[in-house]
């Protein structure tokens, strides 16, 4: 997914006159000009979400008063169906003011917004603008998305997933589905073993979601996915879908996935070097892993980094490694260059930072690297 602060810059007097020349083009009287010098003396300074709401009030002070004489006018901006594979922040990035148009004013008339919202994930994303119904028509908004997880488009199916995910980003929380998944967990159901890879990846970020408040009903539904559909689609659902509980080393979610034996696993071999770097530089962790057992087992390799706070506490950090068949005895040597530099999600302070080496979730092993300013 882009970046809010790649995607804010876009939002501006000119989408304004992309939007507004689409509605011009079947409804002539539209003030497009008027539109985007209104957009352009508005966005500078704000956020994306907040840019998206001009462009959305925009809109409504320039439509019919009346929402439903409204709607289809605005929806004439919509072109043609998204395939698979066509990003949403790609190719119809500039349709965020139209389903913010929807969840804004149309709660008044949930029917049509509903239809409207369907017919907007075809070319964009529903996913933000059906959370109000969902609390507002809730009993109304869940028969529509249980119909849509039966779509024969993937984009209607994808959304039935993501439009419920109780934690889904840069929205409000579900709090409903964060104390009972279970009606999300069967808008999931025949999504299971979905052939689209788009709707697959926002299932398995739903079940992640499920995961954070209730592990063991997630870990429960993948158990029993794996069993009822024992396909490829599945299997890569419930492993992403699984990820947080393996980061957080969850015994139960590494058995699901097939990994054992970790009590088994020894590091006898930690090197983390250099011992003392500044930001912007890397760091190379080099370790030995070692199956003692007299079975062979399957494991799963992280290392997490306690990154130092501005208030001098750490915070961990789990980052994906491997996954290792290890015959009875077998050792085997790993390294991972690990670049120490800022990103837009973390920032760096000077410290002692600790390296774990885990294994099916358990600390095997400790070193460190010290931070200078």
């Amino acid at each position: 997914m882009a970046s809010e602060y790649g995607l804010k810059r876009h939002f501006n007097g000119e989408a304004a006159r992309l939007i507004g020349g689409r509605i011009r083009a079947a409804h002539p009287g539209f003030d497009v000009d008027g539109y985007a010098a209104e957009v352009e003396r508005r966005v500078p300074g704000k956020e994306l979400k907040d840019r998206v709401l001009v462009l959305a009030e925009g809109l409504r002070t320039r439509l019919p008063a009346d929402y439903p004489a409204a709607l289809p006018r605005l929806l004439t901006v919509l072109g043609d169906e998204l395939a698979e594979g066509e990003g949403m922040f790609n190719a119809s990035w500039y349709l965020m003011p139209v389903a913010r148009f929807v969840e804004e004013y149309g709660l008044g008339h949930p029917e049509p917004s509903l239809d409207a919202i369907e017919e907007i994930t075809r070319r964009h994303t529903g996913e933000y603008a059906i959370r109000p119904y969902l609390e507002q028509h809730h009993a109304q908004t869940m028969r529509r998305v249980t119909a849509w997880a039966l779509s024969p488009s993937h984009n209607v199916r994808r959304l039935a997933s993501e439009g419920v995910r109780p934690r889904l980003p840069w929205a409000r929380t579900l709090g409903v589905f964060v104390k009972d998944p279970r009606p999300v967990l069967e808008v999931l159901e025949p999504l299971r073993s979905d052939p689209s890879e788009y709707v697959r990846k926002s299932v398995a970020n739903n079940l992640n979601d499920i995961s954070k408040d209730n592990p063991q009903q997630a870990l429960d539904t993948a158990l029993r996915w794996l069993e009822q559909s024992p396909t490829p689609e599945t299997a890569w659902i419930v492993k992403h879908g699984l990820r947080t509980l393996v980061k957080n080393g969850d015994q139960q979610a590494l058995a699901v996935l097939g990994a054992t034996g970790g009590e088994h696993v020894r590091v006898p071999r930690l090197s983390v070097t250099p011992g003392e770097l500044t930001v912007g530089e890397t760091v190379l962790v080099e370790f030995d892993v070692e199956n003692t057992d007299t079975r062979a087992h399957s494991v799963t390799v992280d290392y997490v980094v306690h990154h130092v706070r501005k208030n001098g506490r750490s915070i961990p950090k789990v980052f994906k490694l491997t996954t290792l068949e290890l015959a009875p005895g077998e050792r085997r040597s790993l390294r991972k260059p690990h670049p120490v530099k800022e990103v837009q999600t973390r920032s760096y302070y000077p410290g002692e930072h600790r390296v774990d080496i885990q294994v099916n979730g358990l600390v095997k092993a400790t070193g460190r690297f010290g931070l200078r300013t």
